[in-house]
């Protein structure tokens, strides 16, 4: 294997619940990661030097700062005697700053996709934690299944979802991840929840009020979806989300957005496109 393609799913929180905040400044939570089969895709051929080289450059973001590169890297640092170089080419569907995972699925794609292109033989756990070192959200990109997390999002319990069909819309915004959770506004202390209460219907985000406060673009494009379904934010935002039972309601609503709003048409799944085409199941 010279050459492989592999898809970098997104995913939207169906509920995000912080229940508190920890000494590091990092934050507990609660959420539940549905993965979509829509995404980026990455492709990536082995070269016979330690050459890494990624294009296209993403705007505003230097090539080692891009988490492809740094996953890519993390990989190399464990085996330095080895001549493990890759050419790396992204295709990018998702918005950045979205709060749908783009970045995040885009580095666990280049950890799970060189760990065979080289043959390393590393398990996903071990895949994992090198991906937590990059991001919260890494990890549940590599282990490839929608999933109840817990911590700061990489204590993962997969959980079964029903499939059904979302609309995401995207405001013309930017949403910042820090500037949300070092907001004095922010609720921090909301009370768990077990699963069982989410799968009856517990399923805010404690975000979404601030978030609808400080970015009126984001508060507009949920009172837009909510005409047709009861919209959520997925994250911190700017990505707001609804979900459909059928493939073609959902292409009709998504049809209808505001001109200056972007969005897409994704089906939620229960494990990974990327694992998929890997055939891990």
């Amino acid at each position: 294997m010279t050459t492989i393609e592999l898809p970098c799913p997104a995913k939207i929180n169906l509920f995000l619940n912080i229940t508190g905040r920890r000494a590091d400044g990092y934050h507990e939570l609660q959420t539940v990661f549905q993965l979509l089969d829509y995404g980026d895709s990455l492709r990536l051929t082995r070269r016979d030097d330690d050459q890494l080289c990624l294009h296209p450059e993403l705007d505003g973001v230097a090539s080692e700062d891009n988490l492809i590169m740094r996953a890519a890297r993390q990989l190399q640092a464990l085996h330095p005697h080895k001549r493990l170089g890759a050419n790396l080419s992204l295709i990018k569907r998702l918005p950045m700053g979205g709060g749908i995972g783009g970045g995040s699925s885009d580095a666990a794609s280049a950890l799970v996709g060189l760990n065979a292109l080289w043959g390393l033989k590393l398990n996903l756990t071990q895949l994992g934690e090198i991906g937590l070192k990059l991001g919260a959200d890494v990890p549940v990109f590599v282990h490839g299944k929608t999933a109840w997390a817990e911590g700061i999002g990489e204590k993962l319990s997969p959980i079964e979802t029903p499939e059904s069909w979302f609309v995401v819309l995207k405001p013309d915004c930017h949403v910042s991840t820090v500037e949300i959770f070092c907001h004095e506004q922010l609720t921090r202390h909301s009370s768990p929840i077990k699963i069982a209460a989410f799968l009856e219907g517990g399923n805010g985000n404690s975000c979404e009020p601030l978030v609808r406060k400080l970015y009126p673009n984001v508060d507009k494009a949920l009172i837009w979806l909510n005409q047709f379904s009861p919209a959520k934010l997925t994250g911190t935002g700017a990505c707001v989300f609804a979900s459909f039972q059928d493939q073609a309601t959902a292409e009709a609503v998504c049809a209808q957005r505001p001109n200056n709003i972007d969005g897409f048409v994704a089906r939620g799944v229960n494990t990974s496109p990327l694992h998929k085409a890997l055939g891990i199941l």
